[in-house]
């Protein structure tokens, strides 16, 4: 049961990042899916149900890339964490670059639904947290307004690479330049010798 709601779910997802919010329907899923007429009515009774569903599910599959990625790095300096966080702009807009269009997609429509404003706003606080003691032991002294800073230019960045994409698109450079902008050299290092003498 659990399979078959995720396999209607990810189908939802396909069709919101490649066709837009209009092109989500029960029927359209169902055919998306390659399962029966009804299938995703039984799941998901009304439309606003499927919606509470596809961002619960893309949610889940963000972290699980964040996880995937951020596992395998462990930013100590300025210049390493503007790195990672183009490693996670490149991975946003390539390997899974129908979940990200989603992501956006559903961030207008949430701009004339309340609930899915509300719901949107409490998936990220995993990734959120995860960010900010990277900041830390990089060395921000302001991790909160380091962290608003650079997460919104993370987002144009996506945002315009979706649009307009770039062969060549690596924004390491200007996250680089950001970073060390908001971070004076020597910050990491202090930071971590203070994390190690605690």
């Amino acid at each position: 049961m659990a399979d078959r709601r995720e396999q209607l779910l990810d189908a939802a997802i396909s069709l919101l990042g490649d066709r837009g919010v209009r092109a989500v329907t029960h029927r359209a899923v169902d055919a998306q899916a390659g399962l029966p007429v009804g299938s995703t009515s039984n799941h998901f009774r009304t439309r606003d149900a499927l919606f509470d569903g596809i961002v619960e599910r893309f949610s889940a599959r963000e972290r699980a890339n964040w996880e995937h990625l951020a596992g395998r790095l462990s930013p100590t300096t300025p210049a390493e964490l503007a790195q990672a966080a183009s490693a996670f702009a490149v991975d946003a807009t390539r390997a899974h670059r129908t979940l990200t269009l989603a992501r956006y997609t559903l961030l207008i429509e949430s701009a004339r639904l309340p609930s899915l404003r509300q719901q949107l706003g409490s998936t990220g606080a995993r990734v959120n947290a995860w960010f900010a003691t990277w900041l830390r032991v990089v060395g921000s002294t302001d991790v909160e307004r380091d962290a608003n800073l650079i997460m919104n230019y993370w987002t144009g960045l996506v945002l315009h690479e979706l649009a307009i994409p770039d062969p060549e698109f690596d924004p390491s450079p200007r996250l680089a330049a950001m970073l060390d902008t908001l971070i004076p050299a020597g910050s990491s290092r202090e930071a971590l010798s203070s994390n190690l003498s605690h």
